[in-house]
């Protein structure tokens, strides 16, 4: 029975990774191409687009930016997110339900809805923290992706073990370090890693909030694209696409968490 169920299943997982991985394999095809427009299928072998993103000043401070960017909405997002959710997990909290519907709305509203929202609010306070605000804009996005993911980790921690821990002489401090934090760190890695490429990949918001002096990847890849239409612009996707991949694996490694159990 289980050989018969597992077969079909197989294949339908099969037919949904095609569908998924296609479309990331289409740029990477087209940046290798040796013409000077974008072609499918690639024409030749060339590695020269990617040299000439690499060696474009404009192109890598845009991706510094977007890391830099990156790396502080993950932080504050962690540092907001995993009291939050421990909070509203293993405590009850008046108005529970309103206040995670708020902290997740940004899930459901259009992207492009709350970046005018974020832009109307700036505008009203005077604001001209450009970097300040960009901080702000990304983390109300990717604040909702850890406290899911982290949310998910203290629900399912077994809190049978933190009584035993407690019952047997343990201080809160070692209970949360040592029964706690290992149940719930691929919750809060999974969510490290959605909030980091969130950010990273983010235009909606970046479109209304940057500037010329913050200028992240994806608003520099619409530029690129309006005055030009060359390789260059699949391989600025395809390097976007290899360093998503690229954390997920440095995680895998460094931590021990396999994929599926991230992606869980």
């Amino acid at each position: 029975m289980n050989e018969t169920v597992s077969t079909p299943l197989k294949i339908v997982v099969g037919i949904i990774l095609l569908i998924v991985v296609a479309p990331l394999v289409v740029p990477l095809l087209m940046s290798i191409s040796d013409t000077p427009y974008i072609v499918f299928p690639p024409k030749g072998f060339t590695l020269q687009w990617y040299g000439a993103v690499l060696a474009n000043p404009e192109a890598r401070g845009s991706f510094l930016f977007s890391l830099e960017l990156a790396a502080i909405v993950t932080a504050v997002s962690l540092v907001l997110g995993v009291p939050c959710a421990a909070g509203l997990t293993r405590y009850r909290v008046v108005g529970q339900d309103v206040v995670l519907g708020l902290i997740l709305s940004p899930l459901i509203v259009p992207l492009i809805v709350t970046g005018v929202a974020l832009l109307q609010l700036f505008s009203m306070l005077g604001s001209r923290a450009t970097m300040m605000q960009l901080v702000i804009g990304h983390t109300v996005v990717c604040l909702p992706y850890v406290i899911r993911s982290v949310s998910a980790s203290f629900v399912l921690a077994n809190r049978n073990l933190e009584d035993a821990a407690a019952v047997l002489g343990a201080a809160p401090h070692l209970v949360a370090i040592r029964v706690i934090w290992p149940q719930v760190r691929p919750g809060v890695l999974a969510g490290a890693v959605f909030s980091f490429i969130v950010s990273f990949d983010d235009y909606p918001i970046s479109m209304w909030l940057a500037d010329g002096n913050h200028f992240p990847v994806p608003l520099y890849l619409y530029t690129v694209i309006e005055r030009s239409f060359d390789p260059s612009i699949a391989a600025i996707a395809s390097l976007m696409i290899g360093f998503a991949l690229l954390l997920v694996l440095v995680i895998e490694k460094v931590f021990g968490i396999s994929l599926a159990r991230l992606a869980s």
